[in-house]
């Protein structure tokens, strides 16, 4: 076997680098121009970065925002503001039912325009249901009109009876004859 003692570029024909290179960037020029952008001209910038056109006057989008503006924003943009308001009915309950309500009864959750009301005894539970109509005009009054549609009142849960991971089913605490 012979060796050839010339370096492998010069023994097979390859394209020199200097074209290689030549090639790539007129493949980026052309690629530029059918998005529309042209070697040289100032660069497309965002509302964001684009300069005050008079510098000394008035807000623009890089101005800092107040952090309400931000949020209220966020909440009306996704379509979140019926839920944070009735969150906020659920923290400041007490308030918005009285102190007597309030030590008896507790918000438990809020879906599909239902809010469930949990009642600490059987008794509190009847006397929620008779304030239900009194309760929906002091939430449309905190939340607005049609955020909640149905007050939902539970009563007192009961113990479980089941202990432990391996507890067998039957008919519960009643059956005590076997």
């Amino acid at each position: 076997m012979d060796r050839d003692p010339r370096p492998v570029v010069d023994r097979t024909e390859l394209t020199p680098r200097s074209e290689v290179a030549r090639e790539a960037l007129n493949r980026a020029k052309a690629a530029a121009r059918a998005k529309g952008l042209r070697p040289g001209s100032p660069s497309r910038r965002s509302a964001l970065a684009e300069p005050r056109k008079d510098p000394g006057k008035g807000p623009n989008a890089r101005d800092p925002r107040l952090v309400s503006d931000v949020v209220a924003r966020l909440l009306r943009d996704k379509g979140w503001h019926e839920e944070v308001s009735v969150g906020g009915v659920i923290g400041r309950w007490r308030e918005v039912v009285g102190d007597q309500v309030a030590d008896h009864c507790t918000p438990e959750t809020f879906e599909d325009k239902v809010l469930v009301v949990r009642a600490d005894s059987t008794a509190w539970a009847t006397q929620v249901r008779l304030l239900v109509p009194t309760l929906m005009r002091r939430l449309d009054e905190e939340v607005g009109e049609g955020v909640v549609e149905k007050v939902t009142v539970l009563g007192p849960a009961g113990p479980s009876f089941r202990r432990g991971r391996r507890s067998v089913r039957g008919p519960g605490p009643g059956d005590t004859f076997g």
